[in-house]
């Protein structure tokens, strides 16, 4: 007779690849999705799938880090049923919702029949949903919008005033519609076009937003003082927006001050592979005076005819997309998130998921401040109607309804849940440079290198670029002078970086944003020791590092003689504790006499593991007795730290 495979497989339930492995086995031609067999053959094949592998029906596709509640739902048996198997038969105490240890999971579905099969879920995703029309394009064809622009450079040199100009030009004249910072975003409408300008407090936004996978900026514009010249947050601004890779427009401001030199910034300019027009490049550089008002037309136009050439498209009509620029909880209007559209159009009513939270839009203000019942691409919006507060840089989708919703969001949370049990987030280490090397997962090693003087920052830099290697390759992707702050751990993020610091140490909320990041800081103070980590490391040789961790004093009050035993120091604990593993080291008027370990710690006759502040002992030490009365010892212990 002629049998179908998938009808069989799905007959029988088994999987259909597990029928095409076992028929190839035992010599069964399959054609055409089908093979030939009598029912003494059919009932062999039945034996040997059996004998394999559990039916489909009977195999359980799971994500790792489920609960007994959870086993109980996808095998269809009673809670109680499930946890008391667990408790009697597996010998696992645990409640309904306590998470399991996968091989845990697997001992508990064999024990009722089932087999497990271990897969990642996939983030969660609202259904599609048909856009509302908002104008005349037809659904489906992409039209040009207005290009959004992040203002990036050092302090002082000009950005706020730069905006402000912007803004009070475009003000006056009220059809033309103006700009505010009503919602740290804003419009400019000439007549060439509309300008939609992000107000955030500098590169650090910019780049948290980026490391949460949000490329909203399309523009770059780099403020630098032509008075002042390139200074240490225009270089980490210029890092900043390449690592985004992000067109770069240069406004040399200032340049109405007495010394004002806009030739020196573009000369400048091209230390960091910035190549101004002037001088053969692409990069456009446009003279303004923020006070003055001069160039700042030509800068607008030039913005413009940058997003000419990038060709800026989005669909009105498409599925919305949207990312949160801020969010904040207001106290009289609750979660309050002040959303970029990129796709589609957002409607009052509209039902929408953010990130891990959702609402259905109970209002919608514009960059004035005005009622907004709809907004298309490159619309910067400030929405109510949240249940919670979004993170920046989270991503804007729409839903059917409040039920689709809240189920999206349930799960999403779950799913990070489950994320944070199974996998935790690391990012990448020196020590495990040659690991991930030899999986291939690793390219590049990319470096931020702070140092404490310029010389130091080339020289180090210098060093850094002439390490070779086949497998991996050093990239130094900032420079700086300066303690390590959070703004350079921000990028580590965006860029899976290392950062390293000369002569210098990380700032306190540096070191925060870094544990939680999981950010690894290296900081020396000789150069050659950086250099032969960061070789060590990239050659798969990277030594372990150990830190001196104090643990405390012990004074030696008396020296006791005995015939056995030898020489014991009679001693008394100051401060800490002294234990039994603890390494040592006798300093007698401020010199140290020995270094070393301890033979044993005694309290009256007993031996015991540790004494701590204010109890006697007596030491005996590994290989000394030439302590004397006053003798200080420091317990220490050497912890690795790489």
């Amino acid at each position: 007779m002629t049998v179908v495979v998938e009808e069989f497989a799905k007959k029988h339930g088994f999987v259909k690849d597990t029928v095409l492995e076992v028929l190839a086995e035992l010599g069964v031609e399959v054609e055409g999705g089908a093979f030939e067999a009598d029912a003494d053959a059919l009932d062999l094949i039945i034996e040997e799938l059996k004998g394999r592998v559990a039916p489909a029906a009977d195999v359980l596709v799971l994500a790792p880090g489920r609960t007994p509640r959870d086993l109980a739902a996808a095998m269809g048996k009673p809670d109680k049923d499930v946890l008391k198997t667990l408790m009697t038969k597996v010998k696992v105490m645990a409640t309904l919702t306590t998470t399991l240890a996968d091989d845990v999971a697997e001992k508990l579905a064999a024990e009722l029949g089932f087999k497990v099969r271990w897969e990642q879920p996939e983030a969660a995703k609202p259904a599609a949903k048909a856009a509302k029309p908002s104008g005349p394009a037809k659904p489906g064809e992409k039209s040009l919008r207005p290009p959004v622009v992040t203002i990036l450079g050092h302090v002082d040199h000009g950005k706020t005033s730069l905006l402000d100009y912007i803004r009070k030009t475009n003000v006056v004249s009220r059809e033309h519609g103006g700009i505010t910072q009503h919602i740290g975003a804003y419009q400019v409408n000439l007549k060439e076009g509309t300008i939609t300008f992000l107000d955030t407090p500098g590169h650090a936004a910019f780049t948290a937003m980026r490391a949460r996978g949000a490329q909203v900026t399309d523009i770059a514009v780099l403020v630098v003082a032509a008075d002042d010249g390139i200074m240490p947050q225009t270089i980490e601004a210029i890092s900043h927006a390449k690592n985004a890779d992000v067109p770069i427009i240069v406004a040399v401001n200032k340049i109405d001050k007495p010394g004002a030199n806009p030739d020196r910034v573009l000369q400048q300019l091209t230390q960091y592979e910035l190549i101004p027009e002037a001088y053969g490049g692409e990069v456009i550089t446009c003279p303004v005076s923020a006070l003055t008002g001069e160039g700042v037309p030509q800068l607008l136009e030039m913005i413009l005819l940058q997003a000419e050439v990038l060709e800026l498209k989005a669909d009105p009509r498409g599925a919305l997309e949207g990312v949160v620029i801020e969010a904040k909880l207001d106290k009289g209007r609750g979660p309050v998130a002040t959303v970029l559209v990129e796709e589609g159009t957002l409607h009052v009513g509209d039902v929408v998921v953010i990130g891990r939270t959702w609402g259905k839009l109970k209002a919608m203000t514009d960059w004035q401040g005005e009622r907004l019942k709809l907004a298309g691409p490159s619309t910067p919006v400030e929405i109510l109607g949240l249940a919670e507060v979004p993170m920046a840089g989270d991503t804007m989708e729409p839903a059917k309804d409040e039920r689709e919703a809240r189920e999206v969001t349930t799960a999403r949370q779950q799913a990070e849940r489950v994320r944070a049990l199974t996998s935790p987030k690391r990012k990448v280490s020196l020590k495990d440079i040659r690991k991930m090397g030899e999986e291939d997962t690793v390219k590049d090693l990319n470096l931020i290198v702070k140092a404490d003087v310029q010389g130091s920052v080339e020289a180090v830099k210098g060093l850094l670029d002439k390490i070779e290697n086949e497998e991996v390759n050093v990239r130094v992707i900032h420079t700086g002078v300066g303690s390590i702050t959070e703004s350079d751990i921000l990028l580590a993020s965006a860029a899976h970086a290392i950062v390293v610091g000369f002569n210098v140490k990380p700032e306190g909320g540096a070191k925060i944003e870094a544990e939680r990041q999981k950010i690894e800081i290296r900081t020396y103070t000789i150069i050659y020791e950086l250099i032969e980590d960061i070789e060590a490391a990239v050659k798969g040789m990277l030594e372990p590092k150990f830190e001196e961790q104090y643990h405390g004093t012990v004074e030696v009050r008396m020296v006791f003689k005995l015939t056995k035993a030898g020489k014991v120091a009679g001693s008394h604990c100051t401060d800490g504790k002294i234990t039994r593993n603890s390494s040592v080291r006798v300093r007698r008027d401020k010199e140290i006499v020995f270094e070393g370990k301890l033979a044993s710690v005694r309290n009256v006759k007993e031996d015991v593991r540790e004494i701590i502040a204010g109890q006697d002992c007596g030491l005996k030490f590994d290989g000394w007795e030439d302590f004397k009365d006053g003798d200080l010892i420091e317990a220490y212990e050497l912890v690795q730290v790489n």
